[in-house]
């Protein structure tokens, strides 16, 4: 029989303080990361009866130990959801945390659920990058892709290949400027409330709290930067101060329909307009982002000129800068990462798409003016992710409803 799609909403989203790989979380299980996410929404959102969430998505990358046995459902049950509460583990590398709001908003859209957690969690001091895998040797000895599909600094250095007007100074210009509004989110307040604060344990030093982001350097320099070597390469472009970090960290955020929201109480901070998953070469993965907006913006009958917010994740400022050459966007403007980005905060791989979204939340809020507004991000082995919201703040977008 025919069915009518819903509307979905964005409701809330919060993360823990990001941390550098092995550091103050050193002693914190990543599944206890993603608990204190999970039980902070319940907390902030009293009007939503525990019993009223129909599903638990948890993002990892590396789905062992600490982070493995079906996360999320092991969390929803650790978190204090009814039993009656199912979950499931996600794994699209970075882009986790965003299939996981685009699998459950899919699930909400078609009436199998009415209000959804989803998130993701990262502990690369627990769980490097590549720990445990296999890949087929057939891969690269049958040339499906180069080796350097592997390592993903090594894309990020061919992408400079690729785009040579994307330069070093460029890259390190970029990332002072992620850093510097980073440090002026802090300073004005922006961050703090997404912030829900973190238990940390250490044998040496006993229990201290996690309150903010430990990877900012707001002292970063473009002089400071050219000094720093290039791992990847010699004599190559991409560096740890124009690179995002190693990092530890979770996320969660609710995401209902729309008139459930509505029946509930629940704010609505965004609408979901569209999303798109694209491939690219695995050897340029940070062009993915190009390729899945403009699926995005397709399927949702929008075009570029019509976007007045980026969220674009910062695993490289080359992935950033070869997204906004291509659309033409000025590599300083205001709509794009006003608050800072991943090379500034961390990127625990498979959380950072909600921060994207967080973030895209908090924009909507304080910009009325803004209608839409995209989240978008490079994936590894040759993949990007966009989703596209829509401001419920929006005089034009409440109008046309």
């Amino acid at each position: 029989m025919p069915r009518t799609l819903r509307e979905v909403v964005f409701v809330d989203g919060v993360r823990t303080p990001f941390g550098k790989a092995g550091s103050m979380y050193a002693e914190t299980r990543a599944d206890d990361l993603v608990i204190n996410c999970i039980r902070e929404l319940l907390r902030r959102h009293p009007e939503l009866p525990a019993d009223r969430v129909d599903e638990v998505a948890i993002a990892a990358t590396t789905q062992i130990g600490d982070q493995g046995l079906t996360i999320g459902r092991t969390a929803a049950l650790l978190a204090g959801l009814p039993r009656s509460v199912p979950g499931y583990a996600i794994d699209r590398m970075c882009a986790g945390a965003m299939t996981a709001v685009t699998s459950v908003s899919s699930g909400i859209a078609f009436g199998a659920y009415d209000v959804a957690i989803a998130g993701g969690v990262e502990h690369m001091g627990h769980h490097p990058m590549g720990e445990g895998i296999d890949p087929n040797p057939r891969i690269v000895a049958e040339k499906l892709v180069d080796p350097s599909a592997l390592i993903m600094g090594s894309t990020a250095e061919n992408l400079h290949d690729r785009f040579p007007e994307i330069t070093k100074g460029r890259a390190d210009a970029f990332a002072v400027l992620s850093q510097q509004r980073a440090a002026q989110a802090y300073a004005d307040g922006v961050i703090q409330p997404m912030l829900v604060p973190v238990a940390a344990r250490s044998v040496e030093h006993g229990w201290g709290l996690a309150t903010a982001d430990e990877p900012p350097r707001p002292g970063t320099t473009l002089e400071g930067l050219a000094a720093l070597k290039t791992p990847f390469r010699p004599h190559g472009r991409v560096t740890a101060g124009n690179a995002a970090g190693l990092n530890d960290g979770a996320t969660a955020c609710l995401v209902a329909a729309e008139d459930v929201a509505a029946e509930l109480g629940l704010p609505t901070a965004m609408r979901l307009v569209s999303y798109g998953f694209a491939g690219v070469d695995p050897e340029v993965m940070g062009v993915g982002p190009v390729p899945a907006t403009e699926k995005a913006l397709r399927s949702a009958g929008l075009d570029i000129g019509d976007i007045g917010a980026y969220e674009i994740n910062e695993a490289f400022a080359v992935q950033v800068l070869a997204f906004l050459d291509h659309f033409k966007i000025a590599e300083d403007d205001p709509r794009v990462n006003p608050y800072g980005g991943a090379i500034a905060f961390g990127h625990p791989l498979a959380s950072s798409g909600v921060r994207l979204m967080t973030q895209l939340a908090r924009t909507f809020r304080d910009h009325p003016e803004i209608r839409y507004g995209i989240t978008t991000m490079c994936v590894g082995l040759g993949m990007g992710g966009t989703v596209i919201w829509e401001n419920p703040n929006h005089t034009d977008a409440e109008a046309a409803r």
